[in-house]
């Protein structure tokens, strides 16, 4: 599995496992709700400030997006 396989499948997970809407989440990271539903596909990767807001406001840390550190 390639890096940005891995990090789209962690977004999908940790956004499907919030049970947050993707119309919430947009709102509170200033992208469109098509843009969540891309990440969560794995089309498009967030930028490093926008994943930062989504960890923020799903209350996880990037380490576990990225897989590094000791999880």
């Amino acid at each position: 599995m390639t890096l940005h396989e891995k990090i789209s499948a962690n977004l999908k997970a940790e956004i499907e496992m919030s049970g947050k809407s993707k119309t919430d989440i947009a709102a509170a990271i200033g992208v469109s709700k098509p843009t969540v539903s891309q990440y969560i596909s794995g089309r498009v990767q967030p930028s490093l400030s926008t994943l930062s807001k989504l960890c923020n406001y799903l209350g996880i840390s990037a380490d576990d997006i990225l897989e590094v550190g000791d999880r």
